[in-house]
């Protein structure tokens, strides 16, 4: 009885405890969820396929999300969303990135290329004719990322630009298999098409891989 008495002694004094402190809960409601902060808006501006674009965008939005959600321009896939796929591959001031990977407040300024502006389906850019002549593609989701990777890279090698493979840095950089396939790596094709795709590289690039 002692024991009883002490536990009902004890709810008392929480109960009196939370009264004083102005906490009441109703029995089975739950407590409201703090409310969530409201977004951080920034505008940007950039130069996206020759057009200029002015977006005011929560900043935490990334390139391709700008690219695909406010600008309609869905040839850039999501792919793996973490940078390990390079199905959003774009063109940033002449250099390749992974658009999931930066936020799109980082390119103001910036000049940024899609597969949208390499070609249209009336005049294709070299790469992609090539593509559709060697079947580079299955499935073709990570065409797109494939095409535009490919272009910079060959803009890389003309430029002189080393790879990890690169046997003499004095020498002018020569197009190789491997170095395409080095320089390509961060591009995953899950239907298996690297042949087809070196294939057609190989023949934009005017040598044999």
């Amino acid at each position: 009885m002692a024991i009883l008495d002490d536990l009902q002694l004890s709810r008392r004094e929480v109960m009196a405890t939370g009264a004083a402190v102005g906490v009441t809960t109703a029995p089975g409601v739950a407590a409201a969820a703090p409310a969530e902060p409201a977004p951080s808006l920034m505008k940007v501006s950039f130069t996206v396929n020759g057009q200029r674009q002015t977006l005011e965008l929560d900043t935490r939005t990334t390139l391709l999300d700008a690219l695909r959600e406010h600008l309609k321009l869905t040839g850039s896939k999501k792919g793996c969303d973490h940078g390990q796929c390079g199905a959003c591959t774009v063109i940033v001031d002449g250099r390749r990135i992974n658009s999931c990977l930066s936020l799109a407040v980082m390119h103001e300024g910036d000049e940024v290329t899609t597969i949208e502006g390499l070609g249209t389906p009336e005049k294709l850019h070299p790469l992609q004719a090539a593509f559709v002549k060697h079947d580079g593609y299955q499935c073709g989701y990570c065409t797109p990322g494939q095409i535009c990777s490919a272009k910079a890279v060959l803009d890389e090698i003309k430029a002189g630009v080393p790879s990890h493979v690169t046997g003499d840095l004095n020498a002018r950089v020569q197009f190789s298999e491997d170095e395409l396939r080095e320089r390509m790596s961060g591009n995953i094709c899950r239907c298996g098409a690297y042949s087809n795709i070196v294939s057609a590289v190989a023949e934009v690039a005017g040598g044999k891989a």
